[in-house]
C-alpha cells in the first residue's frame, strides 16, 4: 500500500473513559485527511464514524477495549488503501488532561513519561486514567511512531502565583498539589494567537479575554501573550457553569449533602460533574434546545440561561478590570462560535467599557474568524474557531522533529 496519502501527517488521539477521537491532519497546509470517533467502547454495541477523505463510513459492533478499537479504525484505513503502520505518519499527538506541576509543555512519550502522567491521575481521576488507555492502546499498534503528549494545562503553567494560589492551609495544599491549574489551554493558546494574527498585530501586543463555551466551558485572561488567570481551576470543575458542571459553587454545599443528605464522594462527584450545570438547571445540555425553550417562554430554561450569562457577565466584568481593559474579547468552541445570543446577551449594555456589538455581524453565521463589534468599538470583539486537534498536531510534528533531528 502507497504511504503517500497521509505521509508526514500527523495522528491525533483524545481518548476518553468509552470513547475514542481521532484525527489525521497536515500540520503545514491545515488539510484534514481523516476524521473519525470510536464510542461506548467496552460495550456491547459499540460504534465507528469514519470519515476519510470525503467517504464517510459507519461500524457497529463490539469493541472490547480501546486497543481493540484502535486496532478497527487501523482496519478501516486499510480498506481506504492505507496502511497507517507505514504510511509516513510523523507522529502522533495525545490529548493529555492535566499535567500536574511535572509538564508544562509538548513531551515525547516514553516509560519515565508514561508513569509520570499516570501518578498524576488522582490530580483528574475522569481524564488522564483514559488518557492513558488511548496512549498505550495506540502505542501497542502504532510502536514505531513517536508518541507526544500535549497537556490542556500547559498553558497557563506558569500563572501567577496570586491567581494560582487557593487560600487553602499551605502545607496542605502544598502536600496534595492543590493549587489552579486551569484547562482547555490548547484552545486558549491557539485561539489567542489566532486572534491577534487576524487584528495583524503582535501577540505580545494583545490584551484579550477568550471565552471557550461548549459543554464544558472556560475563560482567559490573556495579557500580552501571558495567561494572567482562568476560571477553571485544580480540576475542570471550578469556574462557569456547563453543561452538567455546576462550575464555582461553595464548598460548603459538598459539606450539607454529605452530612444532611448522607450522599457519598462518589455520589457528590457525579452530582456536580455530571447531573449539574444546565442540565442540572432545566434538564437539557444543548444549547440550541436550551435557546429553543427559552424563546418558547419555558420558565425552566430561562432561569437556566440567566444563570449562565450571569456567570459569564462576572468573569467577563472580573477580567477586564484585571486586565486594565482589554483590546479584544474572543469568542470560541461550540456555543461561543454559534450562540448569537450569548455573544449578544453577554456583553449587552457594557458600550460605557467601550464594548459594543454590532447586531448585523453577529448575526452571520461562518467557519471563519470574524469581528462581530462595531466600527466604533474601543474593545474588538471577534468569534474565532477553535482547532484543538490543529494546535495538537503542530506542537507533536514540533517535538518529535526536534528528537529526532537531536538523534
Amino acid at each position: 500500500m502507497s504511504r503517500t496519502p497521509i505521509d508526514g501527517t500527523v495522528l491525533v488521539v483524545n481518548a476518553g473513559s468509552s470513547s475514542l477521537k481521532y484525527q489525521v491532519l497536515d500540520p503545514v497546509t491545515e488539510e484534514v485527511i481523516a476524521d473519525g470517533l470510536a464510542e461506548r467502547i467496552g460495550e456491547s454495541a459499540s460504534r465507528i464514524k469514519h470519515w476519510y477523505r470525503g467517504h464517510d463510513v459507519e461500524v457497529e459492533e463490539t469493541l472490547a477495549d480501546h486497543e481493540a478499537a484502535i486496532a478497527r479504525v487501523l482496519a478501516l484505513f486499510a480498506a481506504d488503501g492505507v496502511d497507517v503502520a507505514d504510511s509516513g505518519l510523523a507522529a502522533v499527538g495525545h490529548r493529555v488532561v492535566h499535567g500536574g506541576r511535572s509538564f508544562f509543555e509538548p513531551t515525547l512519550i516514553d516509560d519515565v513519561v508514561r508513569s509520570e502522567i499516570e501518578r498524576i491521575c488522582p490530580l483528574a481521576p475522569l481524564h488522564n486514567p483514559a488518557n492513558l488507555v488511548g496512549i498505550d492502546a495506540v502505542s501497542a499498534l502504532l510502536p514505531d511512531v513517536p508518541a507526544v503528549a500535549v497537556f490542556d494545562t500547559a498553558f497557563f503553567h506558569d500563572l501567577p502565583d496570586a491567581a494560582a494560589t487557593y487560600a487553602l492551609d499551605a502545607a496542605v495544599a502544598e502536600e496534595y498539589a492543590v493549587r489552579r491549574y486551569g484547562f482547555h489551554g490548547t484552545s486558549h493558546e491557539y485561539v489567542s494567537r489566532r486572534a491577534a494574527e487576524f487584528l495583524g498585530r503582535d501577540y505580545a501586543d494583545v490584551d484579550q479575554i477568550v471565552l471557550h463555551l461548549g459543554n464544558g466551558a472556560s475563560m482567559s485572561a490573556v495579557a500580552g501573550g501571558r495567561p494572567v488567570d482562568t476560571t477553571m481551576g485544580m480540576t475542570p470543575l471550578e469556574g462557569l457553569v456547563m453543561g452538567t458542571r455546576t462550575g464555582d459553587i461553595d464548598a460548603g454545599i459538598v459539606f450539607q449533602l454529605a452530612r444532611v443528605g448522607g450522599m457519598s464522594v462518589d455520589e457528590i462527584d457525579t452530582l456536580v460533574n455530571k447531573r449539574s450545570g444546565l442540565k442540572g438547571l432545566c434538564g437539557e445540555n444543548d444549547f440550541r434546545a436550551i435557546l429553543e425553550r427559552v424563546e418558547a417562554g419555558d420558565a425552566a430554561a430561562r432561569l437556566a440561561y440567566d444563570v449562565y450569562l450571569h456567570r459569564l457577565r462576572r468573569y467577563i466584568g472580573a477580567y477586564l478590570i484585571e486586565l486594565g481593559g482589554a483590546d479584544a474579547i474572543v469568542f470560541t468552541a461550540g456555543v461561543g462560535e454559534n450562540a448569537a445570543a450569548v455573544r449578544a446577551d453577554s456583553l449587552a449594555g457594557l458600550e460605557k467599557f467601550g464594548i459594543e456589538i454590532d447586531a448585523e455581524r453577529n448575526a452571520v453565521r461562518s467557519s471563519e474568524s470574524r469581528v462581530i463589534s462595531t466600527e466604533s468599538s474601543e474593545v474588538t470583539v471577534l468569534v474565532v474557531p477553535t482547532n484543538e486537534e490543529l494546535a495538537i498536531a503542530r506542537q507533536a510534528v514540533a517535538v518529535a522533529g526536534s528528537t529526532s533531528q537531536a538523534g
